[in-house]
Parts: structure tokens; sequence; C-alpha cells
């Protein structure tokens, strides 16, 4: 039985990771794993690959960056002869990224069963390519894998069959409860200087800025960053600087509201840092006293760490990060961005609790309904 998964930005390598390790596990089946190369950068990509555990991609596609037409049309083109080729029983896709919907198109045309892992999330914001990319892979999928009990009812209230619909959990906090120990290790808080004399973790925040909704415009991206350096006042927030956001800043002139001494900057200011690879960056987040952020998956992880997470966005796909866990939406409002982490400081937030069936073994259900599904169209 072969089974092929595609990845190919950052927040995929996390989720595929724990299945990789759980179809190991299981005689008969042969997995490859295609990389699409959507994500090129070391730090965004490489290094994840290195933290995880995760093999040597067996087939890379080397795509690159582009618009997302190009970047859809140039997956599916380099897609397409490996899975004609190779022959899976079954495609497996994970996210909401481009390479996601590419190869989910590419393998029903090609009457490939596809299996999608974190299926149904909704923004119901037609504006974010992400959520575009997720209702055209649902539509496609044989096998949705559900991580939130929303995803559940938005799926079946769009028509897909009851028994095409699993809640497994979240593969995400999968590999965040093995990794975390081993992320305690990191040196990146004493590299930054966030830690005392004794070596303890000194109060931090930390900020990520990645959507194109939130740094293309100018206007946009300096209103953020004047609320976050009003609050960086307080307490020192640390920003790994997505390539893509830096280049705005640098195109913007932004450069001001970074801290430029490194001592001043252990007591307050917005710290720029590179990106970072996984497990600094889980360090970083489970040390935190307040995230910022407008990424869907440290939604997530803020949630399962139970740090309070603050959303710039308007919307979230992940409720239930609102409704059981500790995240808040304040939205691009600053005097809400800067009331809510002043609240959040003197420990006025939502505790929270981690949802259903994020324990970590979602990736042994997904491989056991897996295994189900190969061995009947045996």
């Amino acid at each position: 039985m072969k089974v092929i998964s595609v990845v190919g930005a950052r927040p995929n390598f996390m989720k595929i990771a724990p299945l990789i390790e759980e179809m190991r596990q299981v005689s008969g089946i042969e997995h490859l794993l295609v990389h699409s190369g959507q994500h090129y950068d070391e730090q965004l990509s490489a290094s994840f690959f290195s933290d995880l555990g995760l093999p040597k991609p067996d087939i890379q596609l080397q795509v690159g960056s582009g618009t997302h037409a190009w970047q859809t049309a140039e997956i599916m083109k380099r897609l397409e002869p490996v899975l004609i080729e190779t022959k899976p029983d079954v495609l497996i896709v994970v996210g909401d990224v481009n390479s996601t919907m590419a190869a989910a198109i590419t393998a029903a045309k090609l009457l490939i069963p596809i299996a999608h892992v974190e299926a149904g999330l909704r923004s119901f914001d037609s504006t974010m390519p992400e959520e575009i990319n997720r209702k055209l892979t649902d539509a496609l999928a044989d096998l949705l894998f559900v991580t939130e009990e929303s995803g559940v009812r938005n799926l079946r209230n769009e028509g897909i069959p009851s028994e095409r619909i699993f809640l497994v959990g979240n593969v995400m906090i999968d590999s965040l409860l093995r990794y975390r120990s081993l992320a305690e290790r990191s040196g990146i808080l004493k590299e930054l200087g966030l830690v005392d004399d004794g070596g303890h973790p000194r109060p931090y925040g930390v900020l990520t800025l990645h959507r194109p909704s939130n740094v293309d415009d100018p206007r946009v991206l300096r209103v953020i960053l004047e609320a976050v350096a009003t609050v960086a006042l307080e307490l020192p927030i640390v920003f790994p600087v997505h390539p893509r956001t830096q280049e705005r800043i640098d195109r913007f002139g932004y450069g001001h509201y970074f801290a430029t001494n490194r001592r001043e900057s252990a007591e307050s200011g917005l710290i720029p840092t590179k990106p970072l690879g996984y497990l600094e960056f889980l360090c970083l987040t489970d040390h935190a006293r307040l995230v910022l952020t407008d990424s869907g998956g440290i939604q997530e992880e803020t949630t399962a760490l139970g740090i309070p997470c603050l959303t710039l966005r308007e919307n979230t796909e992940r409720p239930a990060t609102i409704q059981q866990g500790t995240n808040q939406l304040v939205g691009l409002d600053p005097d809400k961005l800067v009331r809510t982490s002043r609240s959040v400081l003197k420990g006025d937030y939502p505790k929270g609790r981690r949802p259903p069936l994020w324990d970590g073994h979602a990736a042994q259900r997904i491989a056991k309904i897996l295994l189900q599904y190969l061995r009947a169209k045996e």
C-alpha cells in the first residue's frame, strides 16, 4: 500500500511529522514525502526537518515563491508526473497552503483518493487565500480529519457525508507535546538576553506577523507596529521577522520601531530576530507572558501551552481557541490591542483548557483510520 504526503510550507512540517512517525510503524505501507518547495528559505523549511526528525523528502519539486496562480499551477505541473509514475493508493495533504490545494486538485483529476488533515476549519472570510484553499481541498477530499467540533459542523453544513468526516484531534499539538521538553534545552532565551543572572526567564512577549492583509498595506503595518511598540515600553516583545514582513518593513522605512540597544531591550522594546527554528520558537513561546500573532497555528499552540494569545485579525478559523482556550481577537484596533495587552499583564485573561482530543494522539487515530481505509480498498 503506497501513501504520498505533500508538504510545502512551515506549518505543514509540524503536522506531517507525527503522521510519518506513525506510518513508519505500520508494516505494509510504503510512504513517500514530496516537498513542493513553497517555502525554500533555510529557516522556514530545512531547519524544521532537522528539528522534527523528518526524513529527507523523497521528491523535491523546488517550486519556490510566486503569485498564487503561478505557484499553484507550477506545483500541479511538477506533481502530476510524480503521481502518474508512483500511483499512490492515497494522497495526504495537510493544512491550507497553496501546496495543499494544488496537490488535491492534481490528485482528484487522476482519481487518486485524498486525505485532508486539518479539514473543516472556516474563517468565513473569502478574502483570505487560505479560506479558498481549505474549502476547495475539503470539497475534493475522501477522508476529512478534523481538529475541533466546529470543523465537523462546517463540513456537514457544506454537504459532506458524515462517513467521510473524522474528529481526531490536532496533529500540530502532537508535535508540540512530543518536542516540548527538547525545546526547553534551546539556548534562545539566553541568546536574546531574556534570562536573569540565575538563568530564569525574564518577562517578555512574542510577536509574529506575516499575513498579506497585515503587512502589505503600509498604513495597516504602521498601526500594528506602533501599537505593539507601545506595549513593548512595558514588556520587551521578541519579533521573529518573516522574510516577507522584513521586506515590507525595509521598503516602508519602519525599522525605527525596533529596539536598537540590546542591553536596553532586555527591559523594554520591540526586539527583531531572524526567523527561528521549530524548537527555538517553541521554547520562546512556552515562556512568554503574552503572544501577539496573526497566525492560525500559533493560536492553537498557545492554547495548548496555556499562554495568553491576542490575535491581530477580525476573525479566526479556530474558534475552539477562543471558546475553550487562551485566545482573544483584538483585530486591528490599536487601542484595543494595547488595552487588552495591559489586562493580560495584570493577569486578566482567559486561562482556558485544551480542547477535546488535543492530547498528543491525533496521528495515531489518523493512521488507524487510514490503514482501515487502505485495507478495505485491497
